[in-house]
Formats: structure tokens, sequence, C-alpha cells
């Protein structure tokens, strides 16, 4: 097997003399460079599609500050990443062939940054809320400006912050409330870029008590006064229990100014509801709307705009292992709503991604389960190595980070897996191979984090954790676990020596990473069969490999199935030639039931110590579809959603097919966050 030549690895020297790589990096290469160098092997770039490839070069390998011209090769790129982790050349030649098999990946800042001279690899920060107070604001906004610099994705609350309206006693003057002081951070977001590579990005989360709730819904409408929009902020809904069941039975809903009843943010559950309605009996709220109508409105949000996330404050306080301890709040989730930690004024929650690669696991139409588990085991230490290497912007994420050490290790290419196997999406057998896949993870991930803890000692939160008294996630939600013997196992182990990290498991959307690996996004299904990716090197037709290589087989790959695909823009379902097997299986997410994708996401909650970037599709929303659905997701116990994807984003061009039945299609939706234009996505990775 061919190998690169020795001469490659002083592309770490030239990176370092231009001030690009780390000192400990050049180091540690220098002194290892012949293992090292003997481990690369050029041959791995046959694994990238071009796509994947492509992507690699643009956005990922470093670059000479003055010329622009790459410094590093796409197996340099993938070693300098494990070098900037490693102690000894085992671990960094161990880690460097995982990636390089893309078998698994960690998530963009630890790309773009690991053995750098900034080493800021979190991908994660939830901020919460600013206090009432011109100082705490402005705080807040430095803080997001220093964590966007260096890539970091950024979830921030807003809830504490009085309304529009609300007495300033200090002036004798009327708030202006929320909207201006948002204005402000959309501006901050927009004018600080991740590191110079992608947007910044952020995502506001407010309560739906605040009396702003109505204003805030509308700062992503295309209509209306431009001053009181804010277009460059993501927007989720922190919802608490009662306002759903207020919803359900159709009752009013009183909206509560913070500068009134301060205390709202930090309680949920019981508290929350004792504290609010004792608030509303005492008349302390500003007016009152029916809980329908509000609900009403953030559907509408959805449907024009995707944005306005449903987020549900109780569930995910009620399941995260670091809420044990009264005054510890989750009071918010992050950019992509997959992270799920407390935070406070001096504590800012930050995560580490990473994700599986599924797909790379598949074996004679199987998954490797051993070598899930190897891969696993290797991932975690790596994600929780981050932690302490970590550069931290700010003073607050850098109190929070080693107290907890969480870690984010999700999944992507389960509707790989899924082909391979012949599974529709939404059937029973799906279901359970999707839960057995989140168990196994779980349950390494634990086992992992077990054995670290026997290393290096328990992270110093544990006692404050659920798991310091013996609940695990799965004992939340009243579930035991196929393998018992390993799980009794793994809890006479926590119970002598702790765990290292007190959350593990998040699914991201991975967009990004996974057209790196060449495989569908975390958990979702594909979106078409075949469409058009635009990027900044041009646009590139996808088209579903596994789908081909099927109807190859079966010698049904002919020029009038390519053209009825392509009338179809990617669906099959149309296509009458095809078994009818065939087309159940490559079913697009706009072809497939929304509750199938909600109860999938809720069987594998148990396993899921964090949460979940699940978007959910429907072509042709409407308030009432989408009410269903989302009282659906809070029913089943999920803890957050993320984008309502309402129609394709993209038209296959369809210049060369041939004469036939035009098919009607909405128009192209805008690129923001797109899983086919990964380019100009806002995901954590």
């Amino acid at each position: 097997m061919a190998r690169a030549s020795p001469r490659s690895v002083r592309a770490i020297a030239l990176g370092h003399a231009e001030g690009l790589i780390g000192d400990d990096t050049a180091r540690f290469v220098k002194e290892h460079e012949r293992k090292l160098d003997f481990a690369v092997d050029a041959a791995n770039d046959a694994r990238f599609e071009y796509f994947g490839l492509r992507t690699v070069y643009d956005r990922y390998l470093l670059r000479h500050p003055s010329s622009r011209l790459v410094v590093e090769t796409p197996q340099y790129f993938l070693l300098r990443v494990a070098c900037g982790l490693s102690r000894t050349p085992a671990e960094a030649i161990g880690f460097y062939r995982l990636m390089a098999s893309l078998a698994y990946l960690p998530s963009s800042p630890t790309l773009f940054n690991s053995g750098t001279r900034h080493t800021q690899m979190s991908s994660c920060y939830l901020i919460d809320s600013p206090r009432d107070e011109l100082d705490s604001i402005y705080a807040r906004y430095q803080q997001v400006a220093r964590l966007s610099k260096f890539a970091g994705g950024i979830g921030i609350s807003w809830s504490r912050v009085r309304s529009r309206g609300a007495l300033i006693r200090g002036t004798n003057g009327q708030s202006n409330g929320i909207v201006p002081w948002l204005r402000t951070l959309d501006s901050s977001v927009a004018a600080v870029n991740q590191g110079g590579r992608r947007k910044g990005a952020a995502c506001v989360y407010l309560e739906p008590w605040h009396p702003d709730v109505e204003e805030f819904l509308e700062l992503r409408d295309n209509t209306g006064e431009d001053a009181r929009r804010a277009h460059n902020l993501n927007l989720a809904n922190w919802i608490p229990d009662e306002f759903m069941r207020r919803v359900e039975a159709d009752e009013v809903w009183s909206l509560v100014d913070p500068d009134e009843v301060p205390e709202l943010p930090d309680l949920w559950g019981a508290d929350f509801d004792e504290a609010y309605r004792a608030a509303e009996a005492a008349g302390r709220y500003v007016r009152q709307v029916r809980a329908r109508d509000l609900y009403g409105r953030m559907m509408r949000t959805l449907a024009q705009t995707g944005n306005g996330w449903m987020t549900f404050k109780d569930a995910a306080n009620r399941t995260c292992n670091q809420t044990a301890v009264a005054g510890n709040v989750v009071h918010l989730s992050n950019l992509c709503t997959e992270i799920v930690e407390v935070s406070s004024n001096t504590e800012t929650a930050v995560c580490n991604l990473g994700s599986v690669n599924l797909a790379a696991h598949l074996v004679d139409g199987d998954l490797d389960w051993d070598r899930l588990r190897t891969t696993v085991r290797t991932a975690v230490p790596f994600l929780d190595r981050v932690i302490d290497i970590n550069y931290y912007p700010s003073e607050e994420a850098a109190a929070s980070n080693p107290r907890w050490r969480p870690v984010g290790l999700g999944v992507m290419g389960l509707q790989d897996v899924f082909f391979a196997l012949r599974l529709p999406f939404d059937s029973a057998a799906a279901l359970e191979l999707s839960t057995r896949i989140a168990e196994e993870i779980y349950l390494t991930a634990l086992e992992a984090s077990a054995t670290l803890a026997e290393e290096h000692g328990a992270h110093p939160g544990f006692t404050e954790t659920r798991v310091a008294a013996g609940v695990l996630q799965q004992d939340l939600w009243g579930v035991t676990g196929t393998q018992t013997q390993r799980w009794a196992s793994l809890r006479e182990r926590i119970a002598a020596t702790g765990l290292r990290n007190s959350l593990l498991i998040a699914i991201a959307p991975t967009a990004t990473i996974a057209s790196i690996a060449g495989c569908y996004e975390c958990i979702e299904p594909q979106v078409s069969n075949l469409f058009k990716r635009e990027t900044l090197s041009g646009e590139f037709l996808q088209v579903n490999a596994a789908l081909v290589a099927e109807l190859k087989a079966g010698g049904l790959w002919t020029s009038d199935v390519r053209d009825a695909i392509k009338r179809a823009d990617g669906s099959v379902q149309g296509v009458t030639a095809l078994p009818a097997e065939t087309r159940e299986v490559y079913r697009t997410a706009w072809e497939l039931p929304q509750r199938a994708l909600i109860d999938l996401a809720a069987a594998r909650s148990p396993y899921v110590d964090q949460s979940q970037s699940l978007n959910l599709f429907l072509a042709n929303p409407s308030i009432g579809k989408l009410s269903s659905m989302y009282l659906y997701a809070w029913k089943a116990g999920l803890k957050t959603t993320y984008y309502l994807r309402s129609r394709p984003a993209t038209r296959i061009q369809q210049a060369t097919v041939t004469a036939g039945p035009g098919i009607a299609t909405p128009e192209d939706e805008a690129a923001a966050c797109s899983l086919e234009n990964p380019d100009t996505c806002e995901a954590c990775q």
C-alpha cells in the first residue's frame, strides 16, 4: 500500500512557523515524526465522496495566512486533529485511523481548532438569561461575541429581562421590552462570525409567560416593521407543562412580567406550577390570553419560518442528570436543541460533540456491534480530553465545563442502515433497531466514562447528580434495558467510583460532518432520492446511491425511471415500474408519517441523557396539523424539537428530462440551515 512521504509531516512545522499550529502539537509531532508519518495513509482519501472531499478542502484545511493556499492534505488534517488531542503516538495513530475510516468524526469546532493555537473545540454554549439590568445585558453581549469568534454555537435565554411598558424605577420611565435588546444581539451575531469560517449563529429562548412573547414570535417575520425584526437569530420557546395543559384544556394563560415575579425562570415542575398560579391568583399579571391563541401563534411562526422551536422545560429538567439538587436548573437548550445542561449567571454550560457514523459499521448486511462498541470506547475519552485542553473564551464557560465534564456523543447515518437492511423508516423493525443502537451506545459510553473515573476520578459535580443516587437515564423513563447483566455490572462500578462525565449522549444535526463522511444526517430520513447541493464550490447533483444500486441490480435503472424520479423531484412513490416494497423503503421525509419520527425519538430517549435535534417535515403545514403534532411530541415526553421543514429545500433541474407530465412543486426554500446546503448551515456541526 502506498505510503505518504515522511516529508509530508513538515506541513505541521510550516503551520507552526506561520502561527497556525500550537506549540504543544508541533513539539509532539516533531518528537514522534517517524511513527506518525508511517501511520498516515493517503489512500484513505479514496473513502471520501467528491462532495465530502470538497467540503474538507473548502472549510477545514488550514490555509497560509497570506497566500490562502492550503498547508495540509486531508489525511494530515485528520492527523493534526488527532495529535492535538493525544498524549502518546499510539493514541494519535489509533484516533487518526478511526477518523480516516470515517467511522467517527468530532464536531466542526474540534476539526477546525484541534492542534492549533486557539484550541476552542467545544460546539455548544448555553448562556442563562441576563439579569434585568444594563451591566448584565452588555456583559452577555461580550460573552456571545467571544464565544462566537472561536466557532461556538450559542443558545441564550432572555426570560429575565422585563417586558415592554414595565416601570423602570431608577428613571421612572418605561421599558422598551426585549425586542431592542435582541436587535442589538442580532447585529452582534452577524458581525462576529465563527472563526471566519461560517456565519455566527445564536438561538434565543423565551418562556411563554413573558409579556413580550408575541413580539418575540414576530422577530423572524418577513413583513412588518424591520426595526423590530432580527433575521440572524434563531428563536425557541421554552415551554412549561402548565402551558401545554392549558392549551389542551382551552384555558386562559397569564402573561407575567419577570420584574414582578423574578423567580419563575428558576422553577420547574410542581414548584413552577405553584408559583405561577399564586402570582396569577394575586393578579400579578400584565394581561391574559387564551392559551390556544398563543399556541396557535407559535404554530404560525413555525409554519412561516421553520423557527420558534418547541422545547419543553419540565421534561428537560425532570430527566436531566444534573438537576438532582435544588437550584441546579436547565434554563434553555442550545443552538440546535440537542444539549440539555444546567446554567446560571456564573456558569455557561458547554458541550463537546462528536458522532458515530453508523453506515461505516455495516458488515454483510448487518451492524458490526463489536466494532460499534470499540468506536464508542475510543470516542468518549477523546471527547472528555477536549474538556482539559479546551480554550474557554469566557470565565463562565471555564467554571462550568470542568465541574460537570459533559460530552455529547451522537450518531449519523441511521437512514443508511435502514436502506442497507431494507427497513422502512416507520416500521416496527426500524424502531426496534434504532432503540437497540441507542441502548448500546449509551451503555458503552457509560462504561467508558466509568473507566475514566476509575483512572482519573469522578467529575467534581458527581455528588449533585441523579446517577450518584443510582438513577440512570432509563430509570427516569421506567425502562429497564435489554442487556441486564452489563447494566448490573455498570451500576456496581458507578456506585464504587462514579462517572467522569455527567452527561454523555446528544444527537446533533451533523449536517456538515455527515457530508464529509458521505452518510445521511444524524437520525433523519432522507429528504429526497435526488437533489441538488449548492456550495461555495458550485452545484452538485446528489443521487441516492442505495436506490441506484438496487435498481441497477434489478435491471430497473432505465432512462424512463430516471426521468420519472426527476419529474417527481426525487420521489419514487409515483414510479409504478418499481416494486411496492422498493417504493416503501425509499420514501422521503415528506412522505413519512411524522408520528413515526416522534415515536422513534421517544423510544430512544431513555438512552439519550441530553436530547436530540429532531426536525419534523410537513410539505403543506396547517395550524391544525402542527398543533396536533407538537402536542403529541409533548405527550411522548420529548425534551426538545428542532426545525419544522415545511417544503423541499430544492427542485431538481429538469433540463435533460424527456417530455412527460409535469409535477407542481413549491418554490425553493431559503437555504438557511439546509440539510442539502451545509455551507450555509447554522448548526453546531
